[in-house]
């Protein structure tokens, strides 16, 4: 179902005052300090419920090549990619008790990926895994860990149950020193931060948060215990309980029809609704998956990619959700004449082919693109184009929720990326249910927590369990997120070394960090398909030290030359999305309202799959351009 202007009547001024009303209304000072770290009396809400037995051991005094910390899709990449080039002296410390990350702790009821299985599963040609459908399940994603752990041998180098404390650089002895909460020295030639962007949960400063006496949970720490049931529903231990659940972001969409369907009574605190598309989930067709070709992952992989950035050639093989909206707005562009789209599609192509190791991408653009096109012109076109898919989305609320209110508290009202687009067939009809109440906030948040229940202008709701549906930090800084300390060359803070804004080479090297590789969207590529980006990654991390095991090389950093031009390519090649980022509701996009001052934060901004054709360029020089390299001079 598409979106076009022939369906929809509406006004784009009104559209946009009221846009503006809505974000103004969620406008907060402090920003992420609305919310809490999770620590201290709160810790308990980030133990591991899933570990069925705690592994007792001493602490362990080793070495290894390389370290990698992070045992989601990340560090199992990175330990794939290394082992497939040979390099099998590697470490993953991980603080879960298995592989898979995010979803290792995310196993709430209904949780599912909303990236389509055949592109989100990397290695799935290395592995000849077939998805049961074509958008995954949590508990099949979490097999699928599996599978490339096996396919691996991950875990002959695994350290689970284990969080790493503090990593510093040691210029005397040229390695790495890494001290885990389990008393571990391990020391090592190389060190791969890959903690992910979304590993630590958040709680917001609501007053008398501690006060509540009934049962609380994080959804990424979900309590089966207490509620029964599994990820696929049926949580009879809820049939005789009041349930709060505050949050209305992506996986309380996937968690409240559950909650709806078994509680006796389920009250949902909404600040902000999310955009609530048609998901049309189906089962894989094996016949068709078995008859792909050699290559074909990485093809469907990179047409995606090409669809989110404006490479509209060829057949929309993914065809969901995600690419519509990009297919619309082509559609849109052709009106005004098929040139533009032509010049569209070239000017993507061609900037590319040009050395981005210099400054004037905005101005490159300007002159070669713009002015054949007229920004104004595009700009209005994808403007209309996201009032009408917003609009579409709106009145599935009025279509499918019975309640006129309650239908119209549900309708987002802001730009279709200021959040994250959410797909589900079942959220809307949840708040058809007799005992599903929804408190809409208007943008206001709760007004305290008591021993009792939830104070929401002047009226108690008293329930047994509260759910934070929360989700986790994104924008704090680095090492509260990771959870540890990054000491470079004289003790060098990470933290002093980017107070000024993130300063990286290809987003993955940092002077006065040797041996140090950080994996991410920062000064990188940014993509709603995260796994593909992470695999990257992985390759490149592992071409570079096969490279430097082949020349007799031990030690790796970014010139200054090179990080500077870096950085410059970052802030010129940049979209300028601040006015849109400031335009939009507050959320984990666009820093809780208040978007990044440094313009060097952001990712790459030619689109993630010119990023990664830019990455092979640059393998294929072979000569490791703009990194210092040195041989072994340690014993």
């Amino acid at each position: 179902m598409s979106a076009n202007f022939e369906n929809f009547d509406f006004d784009p001024d009104q559209l946009r005052d009221k846009y503006r009303l809505e974000r103004d209304k969620r406008l907060r000072s402090d920003g992420n300090e609305q919310y809490k770290e999770v620590k201290g009396e709160f810790s308990y809400f980030v133990e591991d419920p899933y570990v069925e037995k705690k592994i007792e051991r001493g602490p362990i005094v080793d070495s290894a090549e390389v370290v990698i910390i992070g045992g989601g899709f990340g560090g199992m990449l990175a330990g794939a990619r290394l082992r497939e080039a040979g390099i099998d002296d590697f470490k993953i410390i991980e603080k879960g008790g298995d592989f898979g990350g995010t979803w290792y702790w995310n196993r709430y009821p209904g949780a599912s990926c909303d990236i389509e299985s055949y592109i989100y599963f990397p290695l799935l040609e290395e592995t000849n895994f077939i998805p049961q459908r074509k958008y995954t399940n949590a508990p099949e994603t979490l097999e699928y860990c599996g599978v490339i752990s096996e396919k691996f041998r991950l875990h002959e180098n695994a350290i689970l149950q284990t969080e790493v404390t503090d990593t510093s650089w040691s210029d005397e002895e040229g390695v790495w020193k890494v001290s885990t909460n389990r008393g571990d020295d391990i020391k090592a030639k190389y060190i791969v931060h890959s903690n992910g962007p979304l590993n630590r949960p958040k709680l917001p400063a609501i007053e008398g948060i501690n006060d509540y006496k009934g049962h609380t949970f994080h959804t990424s720490r979900w309590d089966y215990k207490y509620t029964g049931g599994s990820s696929k529903g049926a949580l009879d231990g809820l049939k005789d309980k009041r349930v709060a659940i505050i949050g209305t972001g992506a996986t309380a969409v996937q968690c409240i029809p559950h909650l709806g369907e078994s509680a006796k009574e389920l009250i949902v605190f909404q600040r902000t609704p999310s955009s609530i598309d048609f998901r049309n989930n189906k089962e894989t067709d094996e016949d068709w998956y078995k008859s792909q070709k050699s290559g074909w992952h990485e093809k469907r992989r990179e047409n995606f990619e090409g669809f989110l950035i404006g490479d509209f050639s060829g057949e929309d093989l993914v065809n969901d959700g995600w690419t519509e909206i990009f297919r619309t707005i082509l559609q849109a562009l052709r009106s005004g004449g098929p040139s533009k789209i032509r010049m569209a599609s070239w000017a993507v192509t061609s900037i590319f082919s040009k050395d981005l190791y210099t400054k004037g991408f905005k101005q490159y653009m300007a002159n070669k693109f713009m002015k054949h096109v007229g920004e104004g012109n595009i700009t209005n076109k994808v403007e209309m184009v996201d009032f009408a898919k917003m609009e579409q989305i709106r009145s599935r609320a009025d279509n499918v929720v019975s309640d006129p209110n309650t239908a119209e508290s549900l309708k987002p009202y802001y730009r279709q990326f200021c959040k994250r687009p959410c797909f589900h067939d079942e959220y809307l009809d949840t708040y058809n249910r007799e005992n599903v109440t929804l408190v809409d906030t208007n943008g206001k948040g709760l007004d305290k927590i008591t021993d009792k229940g939830i104070l929401f202008e002047g009226k108690e709701y008293e329930v047994d369990c509260i759910i934070f549906a929360t989700g986790f930090e994104v924008g704090t800084d680095y090492t509260r997120r990771s959870g540890y300390g990054i000491y470079g060359r004289n003790g060098l803070s990470i933290m002093d070394k980017w107070k000024d804004g993130l300063v990286t080479y290809h987003g993955m090297h940092c002077r006065d960090f040797p041996n140090s590789f950080f994996f991410g969207p920062a000064q990188s590529a940014f993509t709603a398909n995260y796994t593909h980006s992470l695999d990257e990654q992985s390759i490149h991390l592992a071409y570079i030290l096969k490279t430097m095991k082949d020349r007799g090389l031990s030690l790796v950093e970014a010139s200054q030359a090179a990080e500077e031009e870096w950085v410059d390519t970052i802030i010129d090649s940049s979209r300028d999305m601040r006015s849109f980022q400031e335009s939009c509701t507050p959320g984990y996009y666009n820093n809780e309202g208040q978007p990044n001052q440094a313009p060097q934060n952001n990712p790459f901004g030619g689109g993630s799959l010119n990023f990664f054709k830019l990455m092979q360029k640059w393998r294929d020089k072979g000569n490791l351009e703009g990194l210092e390299l040195k041989a072994n001079d340690f014993n």
